[in-house]
């Protein structure tokens, strides 16, 4: 059986994007079960989840949740001998692989707030950053610079999971015109243009 991922109905997640272009990049078939947040669906009986949010992947017969998590179990589920790799080979990169990813998801609250998905996807942020969020955009570029230099379209020498959770949050500030390096905007364009996110770009519903 195919796995099945579940995700949010009105594709914003950005912890659902990043499954989601996992099991592409995998090159896995699979399924996509729409979960409508707004209507209280995670919390029906029937959603798998354990813990209530998307994504989950069900995979003959077996539950996960949380995005990491589900990028973890697909590299060890599908390895890179036989599939596309979803992390660097090399010990150091991998590790720094999962601090980017690790840091998007657990910090930089402000500019997740006022810089949500729905400006990514859909109509641009037109209120300027408060305090908080400008120094969490100096934080986040601050961070983004030392590991993307001017010409990178990607982390490491070859492309991983850890750009398209790099490059979706810098696109938090590029799409609504915020200050961003031009070395940072191109690499999150770069990665904004892979055929896996633009796979998601195109199943989403319009703005």
């Amino acid at each position: 059986m195919r796995p099945t991922l579940f995700i949010d109905a009105n594709w914003h997640s950005p912890y659902a994007m990043s499954a989601f272009v996992a099991l592409v990049e995998k090159q896995v078939p699979f399924e996509v079960t729409l979960v409508d947040l707004e209507t209280m669906a995670h919390f029906e009986p029937s959603y798998p989840s354990r813990t209530r949010r998307v994504p989950c992947l069900v995979d003959d017969g077996f539950v996960l949740a949380e995005s990491s998590a589900i990028a973890e179990y697909l590299e060890e589920r599908f390895p890179p001998q036989k599939h596309p790799a979803l992390f660097p080979t090399e010990l150091h990169a991998r590790a720094v692989a999962r601090e980017v990813m690790a840091w998007v998801r657990s910090d930089l609250l402000p500019l997740r707030e006022e810089r949500p998905t729905t400006t990514v996807f859909g109509p641009r942020a037109t209120a300027p950053l408060s305090e908080r969020a400008e120094a969490a955009r100096r934080r986040l570029v601050d961070g983004a610079s030392q590991l993307v230099r001017d010409g990178q379209t990607t982390l490491f020498a070859q492309w991983c999971l850890a750009d398209v959770d790099l490059a979706l949050m810098l696109q938090r500030l590029h799409r609504s015109g915020d200050a961003l390096p031009p070395a940072l905007a191109r690499y999150a364009e770069a990665n904004w243009a892979r055929p896996s996110v633009a796979r998601w770009l195109a199943h989403r519903p319009p703005a």
